[in-house]
């Protein structure tokens, strides 16, 4: 029996990796996250995050990501699903679409085929977007002035989160959870419809 795969997206500060690894450890799941899960994958989480290091084009960094991404389904979690075990991400395709689609502009078309080229049909069981404001967000946790993408403007990280919502409205599977509320009520509507999976 193939494992569930549960997708948990946001942006920076909304929670998400908390949740993620809350939830994988609850229920004795493999916990995955991206970029760089694996020893490829630092390598590519260093040259697509270091604001400091060369210039990159959008285009390239999503390209990188999705390198990152294609590596990492296949090595780690699809031999992990098909094993039996459930997977816990932070973070999947969708935040590619988000991030390099809505944020920085890459035409999600393009963005659309490479992922399908990259990852083929792997899509999560289930995709739980946590939905908070980027103000409240950099209230919670400081941005990374040496993070590529943490150190994006107000604007962007704006783009990212309509993006979020836009693809929660438009594909199946996902759930939308208010961030700004208490933790125990985030964590309280996650279970609930966690307990709906066949675990």
């Amino acid at each position: 029996m193939t494992g569930l795969f549960v997708a948990f997206e946001g942006i920076d500060g909304s929670g998400k990796s908390t949740q993620a690894r809350r939830v994988a450890s609850e229920r004795d799941a493999l916990f995955v996250f991206e970029p760089g899960d694996t020893p490829m994958g630092v390598d590519l989480r260093r040259w697509i995050l270091e604001a400091v290091s060369t210039p990159m084009s959008p285009t390239t960094e999503a390209l990188l990501l999705l390198a990152d991404r294609s590596h990492h389904v296949h090595s780690v979690i699809e031999p992990a699903l098909k094993s039996g075990r459930h997977v816990i991400a932070d973070r999947f395709y969708a935040s590619t679409l988000a991030y390099q689609g809505y944020g920085r502009g890459v035409d999600l078309g393009q963005l659309r085929a490479a992922t399908q080229l990259a990852i083929g049909d792997r899509r999560p069981d289930l995709t739980i977007l946590i939905d908070l404001s980027p103000g409240v967000a950099n209230e919670r946790s400081a941005r990374s002035a040496s993070d590529r993408i943490e150190s994006a403007n107000l604007e962007f990280h704006d783009r990212v989160r309509e993006g979020y919502l836009e693809l929660s409205r438009s594909e199946a599977g996902w759930i939308v959870v208010d961030g700004a509320r208490p933790r125990s009520e985030v964590d309280a509507d996650i279970d609930e419809r966690l307990a709906q999976l066949p675990w």
